[in-house]
């Protein structure tokens, strides 16, 4: 299961009492796929959602209301679920009902109380909302078929404090969130607290990985450092002992050039530890600059 369909269950799950049913269908219904005088029809490629859809429609009105169901079949191995609801008589009164015109749709905010607001989002998010997977990045999204709901819904997640961005696709209207944290919040407003810590989880996951990369990286770019400065260190010692000798050098200097030949993939400091008496990184770095200095003395005398 994806988990923008495990969100849509949740949400489902949520759906308990009268009022939040009633909110519920009516997010549903407003932005459904088309209504007409005639015609009220329902789709979704999630069978829960168009189950509850019709589930709501039943227990709401009572069993009154009848529709067909329809099931397609697509190349891709998805299913679509419809739900018709068919005559004037029909429609009319479930219109009358929610006071939804089919001539010019528009969300009616007498049809929401405050405490159902939430569940009436949930129903647009079931009806014509996805997310992506966060393993895979972030984004949430409403794809509308009429402007004039997409204007309605951005007012009411801007009031509440959902900051969405609007954009057209193919003749839709796409209302969507990238923000990780705004997404998270509008999941649990909705009453999908579990996505939402599923959600907080993988983030944790993501930066614990992202932190042992960086550590990682970090590690071979001073391995790749540590190897490069040995390798001159070294050709420079070679070089002083193939003229000069290394008995010729001062005892100090002579103690680092053997340790460094010795040990060449050693750092600064474990250089330092072998030596007797111990000295530091600093101390090191100062005699092998030292040896650097006679190299290239070495070096110009020969050109």
């Amino acid at each position: 299961m994806s988990f923008s369909n495990e969100v849509k269950t949740e949400l489902i799950s949520a759906v308990t009492d009268k009022d939040k049913k009633f909110a519920c269908l009516y997010g549903l219904i407003v932005f459904c796929n088309k209504i007409t005088s005639d015609i009220i029809c329902f789709q979704s490629e999630n069978q829960e959602v168009a189950d509850v859809f019709s589930e709501l429609v039943s227990e709401i009105f009572r069993q009154s209301i009848e529709f067909t169901k329809d099931v397609t079949e697509r190349k891709n191995g998805t299913s679509l679920y419809s739900f018709t609801i068919n005559g004037s008589s029909q429609v009319s009164r479930i219109t009358e009902f929610f006071k939804i015109s089919p001539a010019k749709r528009e969300i009616d905010l007498k049809n929401i109380d405050n405490n159902s607001l939430s569940n009436f989002i949930a129903g647009v998010f079931l009806g014509c909302g996805s997310i992506t997977n966060p393993e895979n990045g972030y984004h949430l999204e409403f794809v509308i078929n009429s402007e004039q709901l997409c204007d309605d819904l951005t007012i009411i997640l801007n009031s509440i404090g959902f900051p969405v961005k609007k954009a057209v696709r193919k003749n839709f209207y796409i209302l969507y969130l990238k923000e990780s944290e705004n997404i998270e919040d509008l999941l649990t407003f909705m009453g999908a607290q579990s996505s939402t810590l599923e959600i907080i989880n993988i983030k944790i996951l993501k930066d614990v990985r992202n932190r042992a990369n960086r550590v990682r990286n970090c590690d071979v770019a001073n391995c790749n450092k540590i190897s490069a400065a040995s390798v001159s260190q070294t050709q420079d010692i070679k070089l002083i002992d193939s003229v000069m000798g290394l008995d010729s050098l001062p005892s100090t200097l002579r103690e680092i050039a053997v340790a460094r030949l010795e040990y060449p993939e050693y750092s600064l400091n474990d250089l330092g530890e072998i030596l007797d008496p111990p000295i530091g990184r600093s101390g090191v770095n100062h005699r092998l600059k030292r040896l650097k200095q006679i190299a290239c003395q070495i070096r110009e005398e020969v050109e």
